[in-house]
């Protein structure tokens, strides 16, 4: 086993060594980011020149086209040529950066490394220069501790060596004494005294010349002890103050300023990359906000306005009269003026099927239109998966496999697209043609509406004969009963006043009803939108999104007492609100499509306009697929709504009635008030109405308040007495209140005489806010019976 001494000596020996090795090690370090830096500066600039390259190629291209000339013209570009434009100018964009990267890896980065380097040997040579110092030092003290040490132990074994001399010359003189004292006991002789003296005295010599030897060394050791432990205890301090303190601070010299300046390097290249980073994405952001402005109606106006010799309409074609001719116009004379009415009536008649007919196909162009916006704007274009930084790469490929690189689904994908491309342009065309066909009918019927004017109708009518005059009244009369077939044919399909349609809504929220008498001017394709928009904004749609299954299911099932049933199970199963509101709805619908042969809106036109307001189709399901299920559920349910909702009794709320507003009915009633067909019949020799006398009144009471909805119905409240003259139809009677004779609906009274059997029950629920709305755009004359 080495001495301490030796041991620290190889220590100090191995501590040089290990930051030599540091040193050398740092130095590589610094070697290889210096070659690394600089390949990645010659591929940053070959980078950089490459894109140079490329952006030149098609700029060069660019230059020579007429896009590029029209730009320089007017500044204006398509917004697909800007994106085109502005990829090239990122190109060149990222091109200067990446030089700009080259230039500091080169002149920054690589000479920050070179002087750490040199940094690295200079602090290392003077380090050790230090240390060696120490070195010398502490050896120094560890050399004095040793001679110290030496010393200690040569006195101390001189001091043992004389005391034991000194216990020697002890034992002889003690042996002498006892000596002495046998031969006075024994009586000696006299001559033998002399020579005891002497040599007794001889041992006391010695004894005391030892006895001084022996203080004399004693004291000696006991002063190299001293020495000794103090030395000891300083060479300690050394040692320990070297390897604790003085170690670390000659690491510290070694380090001085390596790590900072490294850091301050790396730092620099950080900053190269990040802003390389930032000045990329300010040029994607600029290429995606164009990119957000692609706008191919902006592009269509700045083509046509680019080219609008080539699109300016032509001059009209100018009536070219033959030899002479000077009549200009449609000539609306006998006998061709009966004959251009008729054909006037065909036009309206056939424009109004058309109109209908070119309005389905529109919608499902329209949603064929969405169906292909929704393909061909998937967001499948995010592709961050595949830059996923994982332990393992197979993972990553098979993750992106499935998603955006699959061939598989992107086939599919365009698979579908094609098809629908297909299915739009089969109906595209058709649409234009039946929009044609609609555009030259409407000009003829346009201008013999012109030359049909009231003012020469007139004035041919007088004219006519008996017989014409009778063919023309009963031509008015058809009119009066059905008045509404030109403005209400397809109802729910023909679009209203946008303008009309916000401000009867408006009035709804604030609390006043827009179809009140003083305003019954309203459009009522515009009432009917503000119904239809009402249902469309209702955050939560009148059908449950989670029934929509449910339903489409019930399609199925072709007996359809069982379909009937089955809807029945799942409406039952809704808040009681929105039955009572489904129930009203759907009767008023049916109603309406009792005079389809009028208004054209038989049940099924009635559920392809309600279809997609009501039953709003699952994100994830295919709009054009399954709008046709909607579509014939919505039409059982109008068929045979009064199977499928709940009655009064089962559920109290609001009853659609049918309004009595018109009709041969009520025009026969004794009550009813004179009109056109009336007068026109009193020309003829036709009766007066009969007395009220005449009539056998019943007393009914008012199970509920009741508004009329025109001025034909009367308005009472609950509890009033009401006089009933008969039965004007199965839903209402013909009577009196307060002197005034009107229409009474029979679900709101109940005669005396079942006052004691029927109590009223029925309590008109407070409809709060928009379903008020609803409940007052329903109540409105049914539109063919008004």
């Amino acid at each position: 086993m080495l001495p301490p001494w030796k041991k620290i000596r190889t220590q100090l020996v191995e501590q040089f060594k290990c930051l030599e090795q540091q040193s050398e090690s740092r130095l590589q370090l610094l070697q290889d980011l210096q070659e690394f830096f600089r390949r990645k500066a010659e591929i940053e600039l070959e980078y950089s020149r490459n894109l140079e390259k490329l952006a030149e190629r098609f700029s060069s291209k660019i230059r020579s086209s007429r896009e590029h000339h029209q730009f320089k013209k007017d500044q204006h570009l398509l917004s697909p040529v800007n994106c085109w434009y502005l990829v090239l100018t990122q190109t060149r964009r990222e091109s200067r950066d990446h030089a700009t990267l080259n230039d500091i890896f080169m002149n920054n980065v690589i000479v920050r490394l070179s002087q750490i380097s040199e940094d690295v040997i200079r602090l290392f040579k003077k380090s050790k220069e230090i240390g060696l110092q120490m070195h010398e030092e502490l050896l120094k003290v560890t050399n004095e501790l040793y001679t110290v040490m030496k010393t200690y132990h040569m006195y101390h074994a001189e001091s043992i060596s004389a005391e034991s001399k000194l216990k020697e010359a002890e034992k002889q003189e003690e042996k002498q004494f006892n000596k002495g004292g046998d031969i006075s006991v024994n009586l000696l002789r006299h001559e033998d005294r002399p020579q005891r003296r002497s040599s007794v005295k001889k041992i006391e010599k010695m004894k005391e010349k030892r006895q001084a030897k022996y203080s004399e060394n004693k004291l000696k050791c006991t002063k190299a002890r001293n020495d000794y432990l103090l030395n000891l205890a300083a060479t300690n301090a050394a040692v320990s103050k070297y390897y604790i303190h003085d170690v670390s601070d000659l690491i510290d010299c070694c380090d001085l300023g390596f790590h900072a300046s490294l850091a301050r390097t790396f730092r620099t290249y950080l900053s190269a990359e990040y802003n390389l980073e930032t000045s990329r994405h300010e040029g994607l952001d600029i290429i995606e906000n164009a990119v957000d402005n692609l706008d191919a109606r902006s592009d269509k106006h700045t083509v046509m306005d680019m080219c609008n010799q080539v699109f300016c309409p032509p001059l009209k074609f100018e009536y070219q009269p033959h030899m002479g001719d000077e009549v200009c116009q449609v000539s609306a004379q006998q006998p061709v003026q009966t004959e251009l009415l008729m054909r006037y009536h065909q036009l309206q008649s056939r424009l109004a099927t058309l109109k209908i007919e070119n309005e389905e196909v529109r919608k499902t162009l329209d949603a064929t239109m969405q169906t292909l916006q929704d393909m061909l704007t998937v967001e499948d274009f995010d592709v961050s998966d595949a830059f996923q930084h994982s332990r393992s790469t197979e993972s990553v490929k098979s993750a992106a496999s499935e998603t955006y690189m699959s061939k598989i689904n992107i086939a599919k994908r365009r698979a579908n697209q094609q098809e629908t491309e297909m299915f739009y342009f089969t109906k595209f065309k058709e649409y234009l043609n039946g929009s044609n066909l609609i555009t030259k009918l409407q000009a003829k019927h346009d201008l013999l509406k012109q030359t049909l004017g009231e003012g020469k109708s007139q004035m041919c009518l007088n004219k006519q004969t008996n017989k014409q005059k009778l063919y023309y009244l009963s031509q008015q009369k058809f009119l009066t009963r059905s008045q509404t077939s030109e403005i209400s044919s397809g109802i729910f399909r023909v679009p209203g006043s946008q303008v009309e349609v916000n401000d009867i809504k408006n009035s709804f929220e604030r609390g006043e009803d827009p179809l009140s008498d003083d305003q019954n001017e309203r459009d009522i394709n515009s009432v009917a939108g503000v119904l239809k928009l009402y249902f469309r904004g209702l955050e939560n749609p009148l059908f449950p999104k989670e029934r929509f299954q449910d339903l489409i299911s019930t399609i199925k099932i072709e007996n359809l007492a069982e379909r009937v049933h089955q809807i029945q199970q799942i409406i039952i199963t809704l808040p009681r609100a929105v039955i009572i509101v489904m129930r009203y709805l759907f009767a008023f619908l049916n109603h309406l499509s009792q005079y389809s042969d009028e208004n054209m809106m038989d049940p099924y036109n009635l559920a392809i306009c309600f279809g997609p307001t009501l039953m709003h189709i699952p994100d994830g399901q295919d709009p054009v697929s399954c709008q046709a299920h909607v579509n014939e559920v919505i039409k059982t349910i109008i068929i045979n709504h009064e199977a499928i909702f709940p009655s009064l009794r089962e559920v109290e709320g609001p009853i659609y009635e049918k309004c009595m507003t018109g009709g041969e009915e009520y025009c026969d009633s004794p009550h009813s008030e004179p009109g056109t067909i009336d007068e026109a019949d009193h020309d003829n020799g036709t009766e007066p109405h009969t007395s009220d006398d005449e009539v056998e009144q019943i007393e009914a009471i008012a199970k509920f308040d009741y508004i009329g909805r025109s001025p034909r119905e009367l308005s009472f409240k609950k509890g009033a007495s009401l006089l009933l003259y008969h039965r004007a139809s199965e839903d209402w009677w013909e009577g009196r209140h307060n002197g005034v004779d009107g229409l009474i609906p029979h679900q709101y009274i109940v005669e005396e005489m079942e006052q004691e059997y029927k109590q009223p029950a029925h309590i008109i629920p407070k409809l709060p806010g928009r379903e008020k709305a609803v409940y007052c755009l329903i109540q409105s004359p049914p539109l063919a019976s008004s």
